[in-house]
């Protein structure tokens, strides 16, 4: 049944590819991305079960089981160099050369990892680990039973993993907010006015901008540490999906940069 969210998204992106067409070559990688990281995800489930799991806050990486994953990672590199483009395939194609020893290195580092991409890996691999372990840690998150979080965390409380993207939902006249992480796409609520990444709560050091042709995602800035995340607003586009319309947040991401500003969590463009 989770599967469906997988279908969502493939479908957004497929429409976004008309819509915004600055966009196109991201976008079209990433529908293809999406039905790797959907198969695998049918897979994990058809071969773990969907039994659902209490985890205390904080502790879904705790659960690695490489002995599942460890197989089927040559093959996802394989499917990546099929559809990314030159360098990035070539560096699949290499990693997946290197062999099984260097390949659970490599994932298991990154899941114990704190970040969502740690520093110590070169992008390319950092990147191929994160877009494989999503759908290992989306399905763990699934099947977790309900978190009972005291306060509104800036880091998901089931993995720990920075925020990816906020979200605006209609409630009542208004909207409330909320983030979804990086690496589990678990979602949780937060407060309106406040850094996502520094915790500041001072209104006129949190800048907000739009632009015409993305009317409904919006950066959300901090002056003081300078960070930002783009967030889509649902009141305005309730048929966007967050995860994927972040993806062509292009010219937002060129305004924040330009200002200074840098992304909170990249995303699995690298933006």
């Amino acid at each position: 049944m989770n599967e469906r969210k997988w279908d969502a998204r493939i479908a957004r992106a497929r429409e976004l590819v008309v819509r915004y067409p600055f966009a196109t070559e991201g976008l079209a990688f990433y529908e293809s991305l999406a039905q790797l990281q959907k198969s695998l995800y049918a897979d994990l489930a058809s071969q773990i079960g969907a039994v659902r799991v209490q985890r205390p806050p904080g502790t879904l990486r705790h659960d690695f089981q490489f002995s599942i994953l460890g197989p089927k990672f040559a093959p996802f590199l394989a499917g990546i160099a099929d559809i990314a483009p030159g360098v990035l395939a070539d560096a699949a194609r290499g990693l997946r050369a290197e062999g099984r020893d260097i390949h659970c290195e490599l994932l298991t580092k990154f899941w114990r990892a704190e970040s969502g991409a740690p520093g110590s890996f070169p992008p390319a691999r950092a990147l191929f680990a994160r877009i494989f372990l999503q759908p290992y840690a989306e399905y763990l998150a699934d099947f977790t039973g309900p978190v009972a979080v005291g306060t509104t965390p800036s880091r998901c409380p089931l993995c720990g993993s920075p925020p990816q993207v906020g979200v605006l939902r209609p409630e009542g006249d208004g909207a409330k907010r909320s983030l979804i992480c990086s690496l589990c796409a678990h979602e949780w609520e937060f407060r309106r006015i406040v850094c996502t990444a520094c915790g500041e709560e001072d209104p006129h050091k949190l800048a907000v901008y739009s632009a015409q042709e993305l009317s409904h995602v919006r950066v959300e800035a901090c002056d003081s540490c300078r960070g930002y995340i783009n967030t889509i607003d649902l009141t305005k586009d309730g048929h966007a999906v967050p995860i994927v319309d972040e993806l062509a947040a292009i010219p937002l991401n060129l305004w924040a940069n330009e200002h200074g500003y840098q992304h909170s969590q990249t995303n699995l463009l690298e933006i």
